[in-house]
């Protein structure tokens, strides 16, 4: 007999400056009932990753303020949690 677990929804941090990518993205992942928040530069990403908790980050590489290896290296250096 197969047991359906549930999963707890996934906080997923989506850093993507082209609206309707985020949009695809959002309506993705919404309809299997994730919870996502939004960055559409580099600067408000790491923001938020440094501040919240999420289980995903989905990051662009060519973003405004700072791109997505930058991100990801200052992230890396900065964050308290293993990445």
């Amino acid at each position: 007999m197969k047991i359906n677990r549930v999963r707890p929804p996934l906080r997923i941090l989506v850093v993507e400056d082209n609206q309707d990518i985020a949009e695809n993205i959002g309506d993705y992942f919404e309809a299997r009932g994730h919870v996502l928040d939004f960055a559409m530069n580099g600067i408000g990403g790491l923001h938020l990753a440094l501040t919240e908790e999420y289980d995903v980050m989905i990051l662009d590489i060519m973003l405004p303020g700072m791109d997505g290896l930058t991100l990801c290296k200052k992230l890396r250096e900065s964050s308290a949690r293993q990445i």
